[in-house]
């Protein structure tokens, strides 16, 4: 429980409240319809991936800048955060999303308002197809995470900001044809829970907690391994202290994997 001594700790989970917040505000606002006709998908595309970009230039030094329940979910299955550091990840997300969604909410005219952006199913898209579909978004969303944030990985070459913004923007240009693109549950959960309708919701967490964890298992395990054993990874699991080079407790109690380079 040293973590909850740690201001660093204390910044982190606020980092992602206010990176969850303004991330749901921006996308969402850019995806309201204030004119009639079809909505622009390269429009909310963009928009999402650069206000993630945006985001993870801000505060990814801070907290790593996951802004994703679904991404916080992948870093504990490859072990690189403590149980107790996920959990209070996931609660600042979905606190933050609904408190952006809200904020959105009471700038914007009834009229256009709408369903606030709420994640829906393609007609002719089953519940099935749709997992399927989250599953393949938030796995290569990622995967290009685990990647770029890999502080193994000598030579990395452009932003680490801009390439995560970039996947989540390929994620966005497909996957609105087919649920709205979802690829995270805060902002699934938002709109939902201010509009009163959750409708096929579980679709939009079964999705992407799926889809990260294969991303998770599947750079950490099979394409970069991480050479961990099982009691190294329990401790992290369990919130032990990092130490410096000389068995000495580190006085910052920031976890070495959420130190992003090159932001």
């Amino acid at each position: 429980m040293w973590e909850l001594r740690s201001a660093s700790f204390w910044r982190a989970i606020f980092a992602e409240f206010f990176a969850t917040l303004f991330y749901v505000f921006f996308g969402l606002g850019a995806s309201l319809r204030w004119t009639p006709g079809p909505l622009h998908v390269l429009q909310v595309a963009l928009a999402f991936g650069l206000a993630l970009a945006t985001l993870v230039q801000a505060v990814g030094h801070i907290s790593g800048a996951h802004v994703n329940p679904a991404v916080t979910f992948a870093f504990l299955v490859g072990s690189q955060m403590s149980l107790l550091r996920a959990f209070c990840y996931m609660a600042a997300q979905l606190l933050g999303a609904v408190a952006g969604a809200a904020v959105l909410y009471s700038v914007t005219p009834p009229a256009v308002r709408g369903n606030l952006a709420l994640n829906t199913l393609h007609p002719g898209v089953s519940v099935g197809q749709a997992t399927t579909v989250e599953i393949f978004l938030t796995l290569q969303f990622v995967l290009c995470i685990f990647a770029t944030y890999d502080e193994r990985r000598n030579g990395r070459l452009g932003s680490v900001a801009l390439a995560v913004g970039f996947s989540l923007t390929l994620g966005h240009l497909f996957g609105m044809y087919y649920t709205g693109a979802g690829m995270n549950p805060a902002r699934s959960f938002a709109p939902a829970i201010l509009t009163r309708n959750f409708t096929n919701h579980w679709v939009y967490w079964v999705g992407p907690i799926i889809g990260g964890g294969l991303g998770s298992l599947l750079y950490d395990f099979l394409l970069f391994p991480r050479l961990k054993s099982v009691s190294e990874r329990l401790s992290i699991l369990k919130g032990a202290r990092p130490s410096d080079s000389n068995g000495q407790p580190e006085g910052t109690g920031e976890p070495v994997e959420l130190k992003t380079q090159a932001l």
